[in-house]
């Protein structure tokens, strides 16, 4: 599969079906090889004598000087172990210097990462990858590369945290020792997922200097918003089985002075990576964050590793839900759930990944005996008089449990007790994880509520896992509206079940269903990432009553709901104007003034033969073609003119839509070559007239609608400096915002 951003082609990043990207540059011959991840074939490196092998790409790419690229690999070999390296050229293609990662820790058969990220140094036009066979003892010592990747630093969307103290490729500038430790780079030897590229090669090591706690915090503090939920994870890699591993998420004031830090402490199943998750809510002075990692009770020399370090704005587990993530996916304790009546004790279950629905832990219920117990969740803000949801999610672990109820619990604004809603009681069978709603609408005077949980045991010693716990404001499942001004309907989605397929449709008075289409093209059976969507629907009809069918697949093919949505209906304020639209970039179309709609062809190709003796000749014809005709249009302001080349520098498909009554359709065309004049002779006049040639054509059905994929200022913030930084990385904002760099 093709890496996101790669500057390598398919064949160099995967070596099928052949290894034509590489070349030898140093003690060794290449061939292909088998049993690669990315694809079957991979590059196979056997050394010519003892001493270091080299071998680098056979392509160049062109780099810009002061940019950084990052490169990686999936590599294996039982003999010795790997670097790889980034290797810059000038314009005439002399080596100017290499970039090297540090080399791997040991040798290893099995599959594992390598990488190092680098600034091009002035000069520098061109770039190559090398990889590398440290110091073989002996000839025809082999070891295997493949899935590779050139390119732009790969990190985590959202992350406000730069790619440098997310990930230590570049060097561990980002942290620093803060008690009894020193820290570094290591490249230990870590198989992660062939399609997790957001991981592998260097991680950061904090080393105790003697016994005791050690600890390493970073120097890296982005800017925070009092009142926000954020989440932060790292992989941790403890040193022994019994090592107390933590993570910290801290917060600052405008001064510097810490004002809060959430830990959680990882339990560790072994001794590999882990990813450990916390969240915390940024109190009213904070300014910055940041984090730290260590251990309590290291022995001297002891290492705690870090990969991917990450803080983030939260994603709730269900969009709405007025409950921290603390207290519903137990990521670092019990979040503050209660005991109130019962024999139950509350416990985070151990360890990693043992027990969880959500992240790694869950909530573990232990009833020593059998008997009724109720637990409660720490208070949460509501909205009297609606109706709200509360969810759990449940699995029998031991012993028997008779039912689980869900119910949710009512207070005012001083504390008092409004009352409980009945709820509703669920069985719970062994084997599987259940998740229980139940709906109840707020009393008069309630700002408060907290969801209860309610499990019969039904034998001594039962265990329950509870995770997944939401609370939220019930709202319509589906919703549109009409946009006319922008000329699309967005459509609203809630509550999509995870792991389920989608298709959405777009539903005419006649009947007739049309996908709708989204970021990865027409919505059809496409996997559910979030339970909540909203969509622009920019090809929707001007005029014209539509609704929406949503239909639920539990696999492909397997119907399993469907939903459907109120009428909705575009207008279009002035009967003169159109709508010129780019399926795939709906932020380029234009609303154009009509001077003269077009004069219609339909051509077709036709073939005349003269029969000798015949009066009437005999004609072959083809199909006759669609429309072609001359759009005439104006456009009124030097806004509107540079809008409408956008529009057209792409060459795409367009939609071109007009008023109800005009004698027009919806039709896609393609414009062929524009000619722009003035209305007069008047220099300063704005006014301009157009003719565009168009020729109908179908409906593009593979384009996606072109976005920032979930990127927000919080990532160029992340990335650079100062507004200047930026004017050498993007041409245009439309780049900036489709993180389309130059070169």
């Amino acid at each position: 599969m093709a890496i996101p951003g790669n500057l390598l082609s398919p064949t160099t990043e995967m070596v099928d079906p052949n290894t034509s990207g590489w070349t030898t540059k140093l003690n060794c011959t290449i061939s292909k090889g088998g049993g690669g991840r990315n694809g079957d074939g991979c590059l196979l490196v056997k050394s010519i004598a003892a001493g270091e092998t080299q071998v680098r790409t056979v392509s160049s790419y062109t780099v810009t000087p002061s940019v950084t690229y990052q490169t990686f690999a999936d590599a294996s070999g039982a003999t010795v172990p790997e670097r790889i390296g980034i290797r810059w050229l000038d314009t005439a293609g002399a080596e100017i210097s290499i970039t090297w990662s540090l080399v791997t820790m040991t040798a290893a058969a099995a599959w594992h990462r390598i990488s190092v990220a680098g600034t091009a140094p002035v000069g520098a036009a061109k770039a190559q990858v090398l990889l590398s066979m440290m110091t073989p003892a002996a000839p025809n010592v082999v070891s295997y590369f493949e899935n590779v990747y050139l390119g732009l630093p790969l990190r985590t969307t959202g992350n406000l945290f730069g790619f440098g103290t997310e990930s230590t490729e570049i060097d561990a500038s980002g942290w620093t020792p803060e008690v009894n430790a020193t820290v570094s780079r290591q490249v230990p030897v870590v198989s992660w997922a062939v399609d997790w590229y957001w991981a592998g090669g260097h991680t950061l090591a904090v080393t105790a200097t003697a016994a005791g706690n050690a600890a390493a915090a970073t120097v890296d503090r982005p800017s925070v918003t009092p009142g926000v939920e954020y989440l932060a994870y790292a992989y941790l890699q403890p040193p022994t089985l019994s090592s107390v591993a933590w993570l910290e998420l801290r917060f600052y004031d405008a001064n510097g002075n810490q004002i809060q830090a959430t830990r959680a402490v990882l339990a560790p199943p072994g001794t590999g990576f882990y990813r450990q998750l916390l969240s915390a809510v940024a109190p009213a002075a904070a300014a910055t964050c940041g984090i730290a990692a260590g251990l309590d009770g290291a022995a001297a020399g002891q290492v705690l590793r870090l990969e991917t370090v990450v803080v983030r704005n939260l994603v709730p587990l269900v969009t709405g839900t007025v409950l921290p993530y603390s207290s519903s996916s137990f990521e670092q304790g019990t979040g503050g759930w209660t005991v109130t009546s019962g024999p139950a004790t509350l416990a985070r279950s151990t360890p990693w990944g043992a027990a969880a629905y959500s992240g790694n832990y869950s909530l573990t219920v232990t009833s020593a005996t059998a008997a009724t117990s109720t637990l409660r969740s720490p208070l949460a803000p509501v909205t009297d008089g609606v109706n709200w949801r509360a969810q759990i999610i449940v699995r029998h672990s031991v012993g028997s449990w008779t039912s689980v109820r869900v119910r949710t619990h009512w207070y005012d604004s001083g504390g008092g007790d409004l009352g409980t809603s009945t709820g509703l009681a669920y069985a719970v069978p062994p084997g599987s994880w259940y998740l229980l709603t139940s709906d109840a609408t707020a009393p008069a005077g309630a700002t408060q509520a907290a969801v209860e949980v309610v499990p019969v045991a039904a034998a001594a010693a039962s265990v329950l896992w509870v995770d997944g716990v939401a609370l939220w404001q019930v709202l319509p499942l589906i919703a549109v509206e009409a946009v006319s001004a922008g000329g699309y309907i967005q459509l609203t989605l809630r509550e999509l079940p995870a792991d389920y397929l989608i298709s959405v449709y777009r539903i005419t008075p006649d009947g007739a269903r049309t996908l709708v289409r989204g970021p990865d093209g027409l919505i059809n059976q496409q996997p559910i990432d979030s339970d909540a969507m909203v969509l622009e629907d920019h090809e929707a009809p001007i005029g014209v009553t539509v609704s929406y069918r949503i239909e639920l697949y539990s696999t492909t093919g397997v119907l399993a709901a469907t939903r459907s949505s109120e009428p909705v209906t575009l207008s279009l304020a002035d009967i003169n104007t159109s709508w010129l639209k780019d399926p795939a970039n709906p932020q380029r179309n234009c609303l154009v003034l009509v001077q003269q709609a077009p004069e219609w062809e339909r051509p077709i190709e036709q073939a005349a033969f003269v029969i000798r003796g015949r009066r009437n000749k005999v004609v072959l014809s083809g199909r006759r073609q669609g429309l072609e005709g001359d759009l005439a249009i104006w456009t009124r302001t030097d806004a509107e003119r540079e809008a409408l080349h956008l529009l057209l520098d792409s060459g795409n498909v367009l939609l071109w839509q007009a008023a109800p009554g005009m004698g027009v359709d919806d039709m896609y065309v393609s414009v062929a070559t524009i000619s722009e004049g003035r209305i007069g002779k008047l220099a300063q006049e704005q006014w301009r007239t157009w003719t565009l040639p168009l020729t109908e054509q179908d409906m593009p059905v593979t384009a996606g609608v072109n976005g920032a994929a979930g990127r927000t200022w919080q990532d160029v913030v992340a990335e650079f400096a100062t507004c200047a930084d930026l004017l050498t990385v993007y041409a245009t904002s439309e780049d900036l915002l489709l993180d389309r760099r130059m070169g």
